[in-house]
């Protein structure tokens, strides 16, 4: 009884602290050649998606050549299918998105500069990590 009682204990912590976590997306360069980009982890305030979005020198946000459904909290691991080529040298932007203002829940409905499904931002900057493809 009490290893249950400690286990309860343990996921109440483990849970506050996922949820107090603030919200990041951590990725490195990698080889796209297989058509996938991969964000080793990010951290959703509540659903959403990780959006992939070609980018350049300046770091703006391009056209979005991929996307990936995230749950709230710790997400691992995290694939997208890129819709489009992307050659080795080439810069992406993954960046975190909500799913808020669509009319559609579970289904990815931004565009450059919409509303629905838009960026995250904490402290009036993106919530992002940008990649060179190898």
């Amino acid at each position: 009884m009490k290893f249950l009682a400690l286990t309860a204990a343990f996921a109440l912590v483990a849970g506050t602290a996922s949820a107090d976590m603030a919200p990041s997306v951590s990725a490195a360069d990698q080889d796209v050649s297989g058509g996938t980009v991969t964000a080793s982890a990010i951290h959703a305030p509540a659903n959403g998606w990780m959006v992939v979005h070609r980018t350049g020198a300046d770091m703006k946000p391009g056209p979005v050549v991929g996307h990936a459904p995230l749950r709230a909290g710790a997400n691992a691991e995290v694939t997208a299918i890129l819709t489009e080529p992307v050659a080795p040298g080439e810069m992406l932007l993954l960046m975190l998105h909500g799913e808020d203002g669509g009319t559609k829940t579970g289904i990815f409905e931004y565009s450059l500069g919409a509303k629905e499904d838009g960026p995250v931002k904490v402290d009036g900057s993106l919530v992002m990590s940008v990649i060179t493809a190898q």
